[in-house]
């Protein structure tokens, strides 16, 4: 089979054997609060991210509302998350750059969303194809499980994406991140997961 072939049948296996829960990006109401959400996650537990989001999301469930906020107020509610400090001053300040540049609209283009408070290459990826836009987000789960099956040896996330959007068909890659990140969540253990990556590794 060719690199591609090889590729997708893997990628088949894992998406059987991947979990269901909900990630941070998934289920929410508007764009503002998928892009908020996925700033919110990083770093942190997503289980943990999607309760903080869905009480900030109470009090303030726009940018309109958030861009006025006050930094003592939002660093209670987030605080069970990583780094909420830095994330505090991060979401308030993109909820004011949405309400000047873009009357509070998400641009749907990675050169705009860069740049954005708190919002990386690997957060504007997973807003982008959570909208159904063909990108890839790299986090650490798509890092360590591309790598282990030799879809790429790059050590760099950038790199990686590239190597994964050469190796993947364009209607995968909003695929991958979910996929990947699922899987990884599902087994938490390190021997396990390897244990099964082995045998995926395997499928040829």
């Amino acid at each position: 089979m060719t690199p591609r072939k090889t590729a997708l049948t893997q990628f088949k296996k894992i998406n059987k054997l991947k979990g269901n829960m909900r990630l941070a990006a998934e289920g929410w109401r508007t764009n503002f609060q998928v892009l908020i959400s996925i700033i919110l996650s990083a770093r942190s537990l997503d289980e943990t991210t999607i309760k903080v989001s869905n009480q900030l999301f109470k009090k303030y469930p726009n940018s309109k509302s958030l861009a006025k906020a006050k930094p003592e107020t939002i660093r209670k509610i987030i605080k069970p998350i990583n780094f909420y400090k830095n994330k505090t001053k991060n979401i308030i300040n993109c909820s004011k750059q949405l309400e000047e540049k873009y009357k509070g609209k998400i641009p749907n283009d990675f050169n705009k969303l860069i740049q954005l408070s708190g919002v990386g290459a690997k957060t504007a990826n997973v807003f982008l194809s959570e909208q159904g836009i063909h990108a890839i987000g790299v986090d650490t789960h798509v890092h360590y499980i591309s790598n282990y099956l030799n879809w790429t040896n790059a050590k760099k996330p950038e790199k990686v994406e590239q190597d994964l959007k050469k190796l993947f068909p364009k209607s995968h890659w909003i695929k991958l991140n979910p996929t990947l990140v699922k899987f990884g969540k599902k087994y938490t253990s390190r021997k396990e997961k390897n244990q099964l990556l082995d045998e995926i590794k395997k499928i040829k």
